[in-house]
Formats: C-alpha cells, sequence, structure tokens
C-alpha cells in the first residue's frame, strides 16, 4: 500500500538501487499538502517551523526512509540561515518552497 511521508530534505538514499529509477520532482503549493502525512523531519525547530506553515502540527521523527514505488514525498525544501534555537516561524528573508516527489522503475 502506498504511503504519504513529509521530509525536510531529499537523499538518494532514500531511494531503491537495485535498478534504474525515474524521479519526478515538482513545486506544489502548500495546501495540497494533506495533513495526514506520515513526518520524517528528524529535528524539532523544522517541525515547530514547518507546522506553523501548513497550520496542522508535524511531529519530529528522525528515521531512516526507503522509498517504494507508488509513495509520494513531499518536502519543505527550507531555504534561509540557520534556524534560531526554539524558532517557530520563518526568520526574515527566509522561505519554504515544498516539493512532491513520486518515481517509478
Amino acid at each position: 500500500m502506498a504511503k504519504i511521508y513529509l521530509s525536510n530534505s531529499l537523499s538518494l538514499n532514500m531511494f531503491p538501487t537495485d535498478g534504474t529509477i525515474n524521479i519526478s520532482v515538482q513545486p506544489i503549493e502548500k495546501n495540497l499538502i494533506p495533513s495526514d502525512v506520515v513526518s520524517t523531519v528528524g529535528h524539532s525547530d523544522t517541525a515547530r517551523v514547518i507546522s506553523s506553515e501548513l497550520g496542522f502540527e508535524v511531529i519530529p521523527n528522525r528515521v531512516t526512509l526507503k522509498l517504494n514505488e507508488g509513495d509520494t514525498l513531499f518536502v519543505a525544501q527550507y531555504i534561509g540561515p540557520r534556524l534560531p534555537e526554539g524558532a517557530t516561524e520563518l526568520p526574515d528573508g527566509a522561505q519554504i518552497k515544498y516539493l512532491k516527489v513520486e518515481f517509478s522503475k
């Protein structure tokens, strides 16, 4: 059964390496991210900021993610200066870009 994840990063380690895969990455609007995603956001400050942006709680969950074909990964890509300790909102000049990632063999 396909799963839907939310992360703050993308790594090739998330994908199978037993053959060629095609990865699709497309920008999306944050309101298209469902609130029932499985969080793989590893840092609590980052999770709090993303929660503030999305309007639902993103629980910090430091895990190693291995995607299966059919899974969807939403990436909240933080762009800006290092988050201050205890941040709950984006600092001045920072932004989060939201991406939808899928792959096929």
